[in-house]
């Protein structure tokens, strides 16, 4: 490592003015007058690459925002990584909240404190300069893709069928990404599973109109009374999903992998007293990790109907709404699953209401086994900066275009996050550690190292 540490020592000044240059961007994908700032962006990231070592970068159109690629091909028979990352960041609302201006980065207490700081113009930084390093170096041992997105904040909707339409392009052995968190600064972790989502609106409709509560009550079903009926339904005692068919593709993971999980540091005690519960609950026989990680929920992430204002209106509702997710395990398909559910929630409907469920949206899960040579290379590369083994971990989270990688392209991802909780992602004061940021640019290219030995 000691060519590593030297380069980084020598450069850390100047990554860091480039990273801040591109952080003063205020690339908004959500704000459609931050249009022209995604070109910046985009702009940015080509000279970056250029810069780096890149033979060859583009800026590509899609039907939202650019994308900018970048490669270096030092020989086709050698193994190549593609690094997906994205230029776009989420708003600065509300801004007074913020200690310092969002983009104008700043450096306080070893951190630096902007939009975009970790999520992902410094982990995505990372990489640009993990390869420059390499590149100047002259111990590049494979070949390199980038592809930068300008829409992940917003979901990503047009890169899918830009990479079908550039697949030959895009061809690689593995997906490298830094989208993700560790567990802490002194626990290196790998996300080895992302959750998939399905999201449903309910609609329950009882009387043509709302009723007089005295007059009608007791003869006339509220629905507001049958929907919560019907959501209690849903999950038994033991924190099982009731709907039919939810568990046939759900992934058993290994007594390996739960052994690993397992020594990830967790106090129940901490964690109940930073949300002010007294008890936590989740299906039987896992743990509440696990319970984040591992398994599918069932969640009521709204629900409304009848007279919410001010004092008393004595009303029996016309009709009562919910929004209700479930996060999904790989192998799970989110299609399958929100038709599963609409067929049990409106049978199970009684005849004195009617029951409408629409489909929203979702995405599917994903897993980068722990015995891949790409994970088993980023696992060393991480000890050898930390010195302790990384811990796989599995998101309660989703990341979509991840999934569709996999579906569209073929190709697994590795997911090698720096980040840790307190960096405030999509908060007011995001910040990133400056010891993340360089320990980051020091891991990636052991990666690279190990994944090329392990390739052979």
């Amino acid at each position: 490592m000691e060519h590593i540490n030297k380069y980084v020592e020598e450069n850390k000044d100047r990554f860091l003015e480039e990273l801040f240059g591109l952080i003063r961007i205020p690339s908004i994908s959500s704000i459609a007058s931050h249009k022209p700032d995604m070109y910046k962006a985009a702009e940015y990231w080509k000279e970056t690459l250029l810069a780096a070592g890149a033979d060859k970068t583009d800026i590509y159109e899609t039907e939202g925002n650019p994308v900018t690629y970048g490669e270096k091909i030092i020989d086709p028979s050698l193994p190549t990584v593609l690094v997906y990352s994205h230029m776009d960041v989420m708003p600065v609302d509300p801004i007074e909240l913020w200690d310092s201006p969002p983009f104008e980065p700043e450096i306080r207490d070893g951190k630096i404190w902007a939009r975009g700081a970790d999520d992902d113009k410094g982990q995505g930084m990372m990489h640009a300069k993990a390869f420059e390093l390499m590149v100047k170096t002259n111990t590049l041992p494979c070949n390199v893709k980038f592809m930068i997105e300008g829409e992940e904040e917003v979901g990503s909707p047009n890169l899918g069928e830009w990479c079908k339409n550039n697949k030959e392009m895009l061809k690689a052995d593995i997906i490298l990404v830094s989208d993700t968190s560790m567990i802490d600064a002194q626990t290196p972790s790998i996300t080895t599973g992302l959750r998939g989502l399905a999201y449903w609106e309910v609609k329950v409709t009882g009387p043509n109109r709302d009723l007089h509560s005295g007059l009608f009550g007791g003869a006339v079903a509220n629905p507001i009374n049958v929907l919560s009926s019907m959501i209690t339904k849903m999950v038994d005692d033991n924190g099982k999903i009731t709907i039919p068919g939810f568990y046939d593709d759900v992934e058993e993971v290994s007594a390996e992998e739960r052994e690993l999980l397992a020594g990830a540091p967790f106090s129940e005690e901490v964690y109940k007293k930073a949300i002010d519960v007294e008890k936590l609950s989740g299906e039987k026989g896992y743990t509440p990790m696990e319970h984040t990680g591992i398994r599918p929920t069932f969640d009521i992430c709204g629900i409304w109907g009848g007279y919410t204002g001010e004092g008393a209106k004595t009303v029996l509702p016309s009709k009562a709404f919910a929004k209700i997710s479930c996060r999904l395990v790989p192998n799970q398909d989110h299609h399958k699953i929100a038709d599963l559910f609409k067929e049990h929630f409106e049978s199970i409907a009684p005849k004195s209401v009617k029951v409408e469920v629409t489909s929203l949206h979702g995405g599917q899960g994903y897993v980068c086994p722990i015995t891949i040579p790409a994970y088993k290379a980023a696992e060393k590369a991480y000890a050898d900066t930390y010195g302790i083994r990384p811990v796989p971990v599995r998101s309660g989270g989703s990341i979509p275009i991840i999934s569709t990688f996999e579906e569209v392209l073929g190709i697994k991802s590795v997911l090698m996050g720096f980040g840790l909780e307190a960096d405030a992602i999509h908060s007011p004061n995001e910040n990133y550690p400056l010891e993340q940021f360089y320990n980051g640019i020091k891991t990636i290219p052991l990666f690279y190292k190990y994944f090329a030995e392990m390739s052979k």
